[in-house]
């Protein structure tokens, strides 16, 4: 039986919204993210690409390049609200589909065509989402995800592809090899040093050249280059939260080492939430004493996965719930009501630097291990950081009743 996937995309999906929202924006160039000089581009619409107006771009740099821009603070709240709108639209529809961000789904159509026909379910399924949400949305179907997220970029603005059986490689010959996934600036700019511009250049290369070239990754980018892709629909199932706790060896008071333990816990939680794509809207800090008695208290925040941010309200909890003059046993931290979404959606107000930062570091953990880089307060309690993403199909991480 031949595989049929779906690849959906909300267009401009932040832009939309707003649009949505007040329509006196619509057709008018319009960037959402800070507002501020030093805020950063978190979405932006297509009237003001052809300035060379790019999403994660610095808002200063982008009003420069586009003066008559309307500049809009994004809001992180209503952006999910409507992503949960279309996966419930989806999740009525299908029995089996990958939600990868707050915009984007993947959904397997495969041996439907025996009984509706793939392409025109696909469409009526497009045109119910722009009915029921007022959000326009595009669609690419082939026979692998690789193949259809591309064709889908190749639709946009609203509208919709297919690429039958057989020219996938035909397809992706004609278009820039940067529209290949895992092709970024630094690989695209390596094979462009080779003159190597169109993926037709890159599907006649023999593949040993390309692995020498690329490294581990270039065989796997050769693959995708010539349409082929076995990557499987991973179900959606959304994890409601993650969490860590400590139970120290020796019941303590000692403030300093609890507040690093809370600092390490809250790094480690908030670079996987980082890892798989996901924010929380809701922090709990948890206290057990010497007694055995236990308390917790939480606080629900704008949708979040930057250190800045979520470090304070943890020490703020623990501050407000530290009430009782007793050793303490162990203390926790949990994150809950978790969403898919990047780390852009919260930088709303966050400058360019900020950014950087955040990406830099999380790029060496990635190569190097979440041990790599920490805070010099948190040294004492590194065992604390693992490299273990609870959103990658692993079973959820518990630390409760490791030793310090």
């Amino acid at each position: 039986m031949q595989n049929s996937i779906l690849h959906m995309d909300l267009d401009t999906f932040f832009v939309s919204v707003e649009r949505l929202l007040d329509s006196r924006l619509c057709k008018k160039p319009l960037l959402v993210g800070g507002t501020g000089d030093r805020g950063v581009v978190s979405a932006c619409s297509y009237e003001t690409r052809r300035f060379g107006v790019h999403s994660g771009m610095s808002m200063m740099m982008a009003r420069k390049l586009c003066p008559e821009a309307i500049c809009v603070k994004g809001d992180s709240g209503t952006y999910m609200k409507y992503s949960s709108l279309i996966t419930e639209i989806i999740k009525s529809e299908v029995p089996l589909f990958e939600k990868t961000s707050v915009d984007e789904f993947y959904v397997d159509l495969t041996g439907m065509d025996r009984f509706y026909g793939n392409y025109k379910f696909a469409k009526e399924l497009r045109h119910k989402i722009i009915d029921e949400s007022g959000l326009p949305i595009s669609f690419g179907l082939s026979q692998n995800k690789v193949v259809s997220k591309v064709a889908t970029g190749e639709a946009k603005p609203n509208n919709q592809i297919k690429i039958d059986h057989g020219f996938e490689k035909s397809f992706l010959a004609p278009l820039s090899v940067r529209k290949i996934p895992m092709v970024g600036q630094n690989v695209g700019q390596s094979l462009m040093n080779m003159g190597v511009f169109r993926v037709h250049q890159l599907q006649q290369m023999p593949v040993e050249l390309v692995v020498s070239v690329l490294g581990k990754n270039g065989y796997k980018i050769w693959e995708r280059s010539n349409g082929i892709d076995t990557s499987p629909i991973i179900p959606y199932s959304e994890r409601k939260s993650i969490s860590t706790e400590r139970t120290y060896d020796k019941d303590t008071i000692d403030m300093r080492k609890l507040k690093s333990t809370l600092i390490a816990m809250g790094e480690k939680l908030a670079y996987q939430l980082r890892m798989g794509n996901k924010l929380t809207g809701n922090i709990s800090v948890r206290i057990k004493y010497s007694d055995f008695k236990t308390y917790s208290k939480q606080i629900t925040v704008n949708y979040t996965n930057a250190d800045h941010i979520v470090l304070p309200v943890i020490q703020q909890l623990f501050t407000a719930l530290h009430t009782r003059r007793l050793l303490i046993r162990m203390v926790g931290v949990r994150f809950g009501k978790l969403v898919g979404g990047h780390y852009q959606i919260d930088l709303f107000e966050d400058d360019e630097k900020t950014t950087n930062l955040y990406q830099s570091m999380d790029h060496i953990r990635n190569k190097y291990g979440a041990g790599s880089i920490f805070r010099a307060s948190t040294l004492g309690v590194k065992s604390i950081r693992s490299n273990r993403n609870p959103f990658d199909g692993e079973p959820p991480i518990l630390l409760a009743h490791r030793k310090q």
